[in-house]
């Protein structure tokens, strides 16, 4: 027996909603109302996609559509589709699931999706919101990054509030709310590692908006610097210390200053000056890397002690 399909909104109008499969069938996706699947949004046109489910196969075909259509951030004129894979239609995420039971009423549940999208009333500029835990702030920045959107990212998480900011899919900014003192790459890389909470991307309320130190490296290059940071972070997040926990330098000090390199002797100043790990972290202006190392060879050698 073939496994059997569904498609589940994991963000936009109709987030939470699903829709069935039906094996050796085809759906028309569009805004018109006549179609399979209708979602009536402005970046979705009237016949929009085409999806197909032969021999257990499912395969997704774009109709020449205004905005296009993407597979795990990639556009694609037709593409196979497998369990897991996420397809961006206008402002609607839809990840592909396996179902045990047979596929159900597709009438029903084109009833059910015109529901969800009544009972989804957002913010008048809020084009998408979601989980994280479902879409990752990566494939997040991914999709709108091909997609070109412009807009803002926002991000609640047990780790903090935060803000990037799109222009045609390009990252300019990003902001964490309650430490704006942390530069634009410096937070754009903690928020990329943010994998609990929700997000909402949303229309700008200045389309021109600028900032006086903006990132200008392209979405792709960025997202692999901070994906490289966040690794050599987390390689040592075992011996580091709390980040609420304060440090002090022992008196007397015994080890002598001359023999730290210049990034340590700076973080060495902060720790004294700042005396708690996350505001020397926040104020360096090196990575979050180097300076949690920094740290740690000032705790191992005597310099700083932790309380």
């Amino acid at each position: 027996m073939a496994q059997s399909y569904a498609l589940r909104f994991i963000s936009g109008k109709y987030q939470g909603g699903e829709f069935p499969l039906v094996p050796d069938r085809e759906i028309v996706i569009g805004r018109a109302s006549d179609l399979d699947m209708v979602l009536v949004e402005d970046m979705v046109s009237r016949k929009h996609a085409k999806l197909s489910t032969v021999g257990g196969q499912v395969t997704i075909q774009d109709l020449g559509s205004t905005n296009g259509t993407f597979v795990n951030g990639e556009k694609v004129k037709k593409s196979r589709l497998k369990e897991g894979d996420r397809v961006l239609i206008g402002t609607s995420i839809i990840k592909v699931i396996a179902k045990d039971a047979p596929a159900g009423d597709q009438a029903a549940a084109k009833q059910n999706l015109e529901r969800v999208a009544q009972a989804h009333k957002p913010d008048s500029r809020s084009a998408m919101t979601g989980s994280l835990e479902e879409v990752p702030v990566p494939d997040l920045l991914t999709l709108f990054s091909t997609s070109k959107r412009t807009g803002v990212l926002m991000i609640q998480s047990p780790y903090g509030a935060g803000r990037i900011y799109l222009r045609e899919g390009g990252v300019f900014m990003a902001q964490i709310d309650n430490a704006r003192e942390v530069g634009p790459m410096k937070a754009f890389c903690r928020i990329v590692g943010w994998d609990v909470g929700s997000f909402e991307f949303t229309r700008p309320e200045d389309a021109n908006v600028t900032f006086p130190q903006e990132l200008g490296e392209p979405t792709e290059h960025l997202l692999m610097e901070a994906v490289r940071q966040l690794d050599e972070y987390r390689r040592i997040g075992s011996q580091f210390p709390p980040t609420n926990a304060h440090l002090s330098v022992p008196s007397p000090l015994t080890p002598a200053l001359s023999a730290l390199k210049p990034a340590e002797l700076d973080t060495f100043q902060m720790a004294l000056n700042l005396g708690v790990v996350s505001r020397v972290i926040d104020a360096s202006p090196t990575t979050d890397f180097d300076t949690a190392s920094a740290i740690l060879t000032l705790i191992k050698q005597g310099y700083v002690t932790v309380r």
